[in-house]
């Protein structure tokens, strides 16, 4: 099988160069990702649980769909690639925010959206373990009791996704 290749990017999240998902992660080098929350109609948030198989976080839970962005891929396409091929889904996509590349966002700057989806998740199994909808109080009460199941980027995208929604985001960027 041909590993991935990631863009590898600075502070500024301009490529510097391109090396394989191996070298990228081994090295914590600076690298993008995106990541959905995929609501229902009721408002609950699809939350994940990472396949044992996993090579970060595995057994952890995180957002509805993530991944990386192969070399020279824009965030908005992996967004929907990502959705499709963990989800089964194919879904309008809300841009919310971005956050920078940092320990707690695993070294890469993350592009976070937003989707409500009254469809069925079809849950990849070699990358997703289950799959399940909660509501935002009992995500935030999961985030408490067991904190060591949380991978990181899910916890700063909650944290801010309950703080400031996806309104700010829009009042930020000027898409009011």
């Amino acid at each position: 099988m041909i590993e991935e290749m990631f863009d590898v990017v600075d502070e500024l999240d301009q490529v510097v160069f391109q090396a394989p998902r191996s070298v990228v992660h081994a090295q914590k080098l600076l690298h993008r990702a995106v990541h959905v929350f995929v609501f229902n109609p009721a408002g609950e948030l699809l939350l994940q649980l990472r396949s044992a198989a996993k090579d970060e976080y595995p057994l952890c839970y995180t957002s509805s769909a993530s991944g990386h962005l192969a070399a020279g891929e824009l965030y908005a396409a992996a967004a929907a690639r990502e959705l499709a091929e963990e989800l089964g889904l194919q879904c309008t996509l809300e841009w919310l925010a971005k956050f920078p590349a940092a320990p707690e966002t695993a070294f890469e700057h993350t592009m976070l959206y937003r989707a409500v989806s009254a469809e069925t998740p079809r849950p990849d199994p070699v990358e997703i373990a289950e799959a399940n909808f909660y509501r935002l109080d009992q995500v935030a009460a999961l985030i408490v009791s067991e904190p060591a199941r949380i991978s990181p980027p899910l916890r700063v995208l909650f944290d801010w996704y309950t703080e400031c929604g996806p309104g700010a985001a829009r009042a930020i960027s000027g898409l009011d």
